[in-house]
């Protein structure tokens, strides 16, 4: 590390300074008091890290404290890592790196087996070892795009369909929170919430708005209470020759069974006025694409989602269950934290098997060698390590190994990170 740039922390009263980084390096249309307003929400100023020069912040980053569901339910401890700028004057002189490998040792130095970021330029952070995990889906609607298959009676879930409700977000925290954490624990990559990453979802500046309407919500229900809700908002256009060209912006789409999925897709895709329905950050395996009567019509964008860091690899490694049984030594390869590296034998029975999985150190041959960003890839169960293989990134040297971790680490349903930090 360059020692004319020293890191630490900072507190509340220093975290304007931490906000004009951020606003300068990510070109910020947001008035700094208001993002203020949101960063005391959410933010661990403990958690934060500061470059300076001299006295001035020409670097950053943060990590929030969340609670992280792997495959099998368990929520992991991971650190959610925001913030990463580098003031414009100051590129190129290793002031990024010297924060990222300061923050994870600081992180490996705690409890928290994983690490986890969206990335604003994907090309960054596969060189701190985060590899992507979770695949994110934009659909796009064209009106007269939203008819739906009718939905078959299935066991498991109930026939009858929700009645819709019109709710005001803020009012309806409580019904969101219900849907939210009876999804979470079923979903890889889903985040917990606390009190305050809900006000900061629900909050609705007119400043922010840029011309769309208030943020508004829906909610699907029955007698037992909420089984989903959508958050979303619009954006009047009466088009040059005044016929309706709408768009509307969903937000946020939460189900708890079929029929909810299909209650809330069907009511926002057949809204009066509306040209254009738009939505990101959906999961790979999204219903709609199976709920339309012609799937195409999502007009679906693939892009790369939340990123792990795996920072404990054994504890990580048991933390989470596996599709089927597995026994094999991988060899990893991990210079930013060298207590991941060496060989590893993983233990795991499948879906029936209710032991712990084990992951130790061991000296025997290694049956895949794989750099620890690969194994962030697949931690959540929706990477295929056959891709990565055929990218040159993992090999195999017993036949057949490959295809063994990669069926025991993969996962239904496909990891999913809705709440971009």
């Amino acid at each position: 590390m360059d020692v004319s740039y020293p890191i630490r922390p900072v507190g509340n009263a220093e975290l304007p300074a931490f906000g004009q980084v951020s606003d300068h390096a990510f070109n910020s249309s947001i008035a700094p008091a208001k993002m203020l307003e949101f960063d005391l929400l959410v933010i661990e100023p403990e958690r934060t890290l500061v470059a300076f020069d001299g006295d001035r912040a020409v670097g950053t980053t943060l990590a929030f404290s969340f609670g992280l569901t792997v495959p099998g339910g368990d929520a992991v401890g991971a650190a959610g890592i925001s913030g990463v700028s580098v003031l414009p004057t100051h590129r190129r002189r290793g002031i990024l790196s010297a924060l990222m490998r300061r923050q994870l040792a600081d992180i490996a130095a705690g409890s928290e087996p994983v690490a986890a970021l969206f990335a604003s330029e994907s090309a960054i952070y596969g060189r701190y070892g985060y590899g992507a995990a979770a695949d994110q889906h934009a659909f796009t609607f064209n009106r007269g795009d939203g008819r739906l298959r009718p939905l078959p009676a299935r066991a498991g879930h109930p026939a009858e369909t929700p009645t819709l409700r019109l709710a005001e977000p803020k009012s309806a925290v409580a019904e969101m929170k219900a849907v939210y954490e009876a999804v979470r624990p079923t979903r890889p990559g889903m985040l917990t919430r606390h009190d305050g990453w809900w006000e900061s979802s629900v909050a609705d500046p007119e400043s922010l708005r840029q011309g769309n309407s208030p943020l508004r919500c829906v909610i699907a229900e029955d007698q037992s209470g909420p089984r989903g809700y959508a958050l979303y908002a619009a954006k009047p256009d009466w088009g040059r020759d005044g016929m309706p060209a709408q768009v509307l912006f969903v937000r946020e789409l939460f189900w708890t069974d079929p029929s909810a999925a299909a209650a809330l897709w069907a009511d926002l895709l057949s809204r009066d006025l509306v040209t254009e329905v738009r939505t990101r950050m959906r999961p790979a395996d999204d219903p709609i694409q199976h709920l339309l009567a012609d799937p195409r019509r999502t007009r679906t964008r693939v892009s790369d989602g939340l990123w792990i860091r795996i920072i404990d690899l054994p504890e990580a490694m048991a933390r989470r269950r596996y599709s089927c049984s597995v026994d094999l030594v991988i060899e990893v390869a991990d210079s930013l934290l060298p207590a991941n590296e060496g060989r590893w034998r993983l233990v795991a029975g499948g879906l029936a098997d209710d032991s712990k999985p084990a992951c130790e150190r061991t000296s025997a041959d290694a049956d895949i060698t794989l750099p620890v960003a690969a194994l962030g890839a697949a931690y959540l169960g929706g990477t295929r390590l056959g891709g990565l293989q055929a990218a040159g990134q993992v090999a195999e040297h017993r036949p057949g190994a490959l295809a063994e971790l990669s069926a025991a680490m993969w996962w239904d349903p496909a990891p999913w990170s809705p709440m971009m930090f």
